[in-house]
């Protein structure tokens, strides 16, 4: 067997989706910081955004690069928090590859906050002042969940706590923290 597989085999792939400001990314810092060494954080804007300073469109660019670097970090024996928006639209047929790609344990989680809380949220947000709530409105999709059932909803009633201790305990990270297997 390919050392590579087997290596892959043991790592959690995590992907951490919702609309702009439902906390994404404070989740999975929150997984790194209490996992350790040994997961990578791939996010989608700074892949996008800051990386290529890409406009998010279907067959983007980021799309290839999002899945490489998830792969590669698979591949190399860490586990991976994906976080973004990854609007099914967009991203639906890349998310669905990786989920049924990687031999180790999947989890999707979508952060689902209604519309006027993310509103409220992102005016915290250092874009406030560029991204006002028109733009905001035509990026909020409700419920954009991947098909198959293959993601667990976490409302916006879940303490950013609460959330990170459900993401660690349902896809195994919690009972691996401490164990570094990466890089």
């Amino acid at each position: 067997m390919n050392p590579r597989t087997t290596t892959a085999a043991r790592t959690r792939l995590v992907v951490l989706r919702g609309n702009s400001a439902t906390g994404k990314s404070s989740v999975a810092a929150g997984l790194r910081e209490r996992y350790g060494r040994g997961i990578a954080l791939v996010g989608q804007d700074n892949l996008r955004r800051v990386v290529l300073r890409e406009h998010d469109i279907p067959g983007g660019a980021n799309i290839g690069l999002i899945d490489l670097t998830v792969r590669h970090a698979l591949a190399h024996g860490f586990h991976v928090a994906l976080e973004g928006i990854l609007s099914v639209a967009h991203y639906g047929d890349m998310l669905a590859a990786l989920l049924a790609d990687h031999p180790g344990r999947t989890h999707g989680f979508y952060l689902d906050v209604p519309f006027e809380e993310t509103l409220a949220r992102h005016a915290t947000k250092p874009i406030a002042d560029t991204v006002g709530e028109t733009v905001l409105r035509s990026w909020y999709r409700p419920l954009d969940l991947l098909p198959g059932g293959v993601e667990t909803v976490i409302p916006a009633t879940s303490s950013l706590d609460d959330t990170i201790d459900r993401v660690m305990r349902q896809s195994g990270l919690a009972e691996l923290a401490g164990r570094e297997i990466g890089g």
